[in-house]
């Protein structure tokens, strides 16, 4: 019969007078519907500070100030320098803990909401890492702010914390994409075959024709181009068709029939099914939904010619 793991937590609150610490208690509300800050401060700590923990539903987002610190998680241990940030899901077994001899001055936020987890595990779907955000003055910002909010409290404290959490997800998850992505070093073959799919992406490509021209193995390409793109190149391709047609829906007089000829696709049934599959909607509802209708098309349209006019 599986247990319940039990909370976890040992710490050494060595750390300055000025440095803050906030609790918070979200409503229903948030808990149900927002991101929501558990507790936050600031500290400016000295050895032996240290925090042991595992088995916290909560996520905790630390970005050092200045100093030195060490995290161990996940069976590693990571500096912590000045500009260095770390993300971790506190259910997982973790200790951070100031450098003897140094001080270690950072700011921190438990954080939790609907999505938390989902964001977490598209933060580290490529593996766990440190972000370095020295020249990104956004994120500490961020940080200083859900902070300052929190010291005083409002009506509308819970549903701002909310938007500057998601921020701050936000950013960090594109930055660690980007590392991420300059971190590795992508094959040419791959590169070679985004761009000829984003050239070709209306015409048949078979796969084995694509593998041939870029001199590798079929089933290599789909591996190693899902490995550094994020999906298969047929998936790509259908991306770069369902974008194209939006456009076409969106500011073209196209038929849907033409549309679909138009980005490759020959059946239109097949191609409808493919958009309502993506965008949850039929290619005559996005058009609806995304364009005006002919008569305000041509009002615009006289309003712009009126316009032109008075300028001549």
């Amino acid at each position: 019969m599986e247990t319940e793991e039990n909370y976890l937590e040992r710490a050494s609150y060595t750390w300055s007078e000025d440095s803050i610490r906030l609790f918070a208690t979200p409503s229903r509300t948030a808990r149900g519907l927002f991101f929501y800050m558990q507790e936050a401060g600031y500290f400016k700590t000295v050895w032996p500070y240290f925090t042991e923990r595992a088995n916290l539903n909560s996520f905790l987002v630390v970005c050092t100030l200045s100093g030195e610190g060490r995290l161990q998680y996940e069976g590693r241990e990571y500096a912590l320098l000045e500009g260095s940030l770390f993300f971790i899901h506190c259910m997982k077994h973790h200790e951070y803990h100031t450098v003897k001899g140094k001080n270690w001055e950072f700011l921190w936020l438990h954080l939790n909401g609907m999505n938390a987890l989902g964001y977490y595990e598209e933060f580290v779907k490529n593996g766990f890492r440190i972000l370095d955000i020295r020249e990104k003055e956004l994120t500490e910002q961020t940080l200083r702010k859900i902070i300052a909010i929190n010291q005083k409290r409002e009506l509308t404290t819970e549903v701002r914390t909310s938007g500057l959490i998601g921020t701050l997800l936000t950013e960090l998850i594109a930055q660690n994409t980007a590392e991420s992505r300059q971190a590795i070093l992508i094959p040419e073959f791959v590169r070679a075959a985004e761009k000829y799919l984003e050239q070709h992406f209306r015409e048949k490509v078979p796969l084995q024709e694509l593998a041939d021209m870029l001199h590798v193995d079929r089933f290599y390409l789909i591996k190693e181009f899902g490995r550094y793109v994020g999906i298969s190149p047929h998936e790509y391709q259908i991306e770069l068709r369902i974008s194209y047609a939006k456009e076409l829906l969106k500011y073209s007089d196209l038929s849907v029939n033409e549309i679909s000829y138009a980005c490759g696709m020959n059946q239109t049934s097949h191609f409808i099914s493919l958009f309502r599959e993506r965008e949850h909607s039929t290619p005559a509802r996005f058009r609806k939904e995304w364009c005006p209708g002919p008569a305000e098309r041509g009002g615009r349209e006289a309003e712009g010619r009126s316009s032109q006019r008075a300028g001549e």
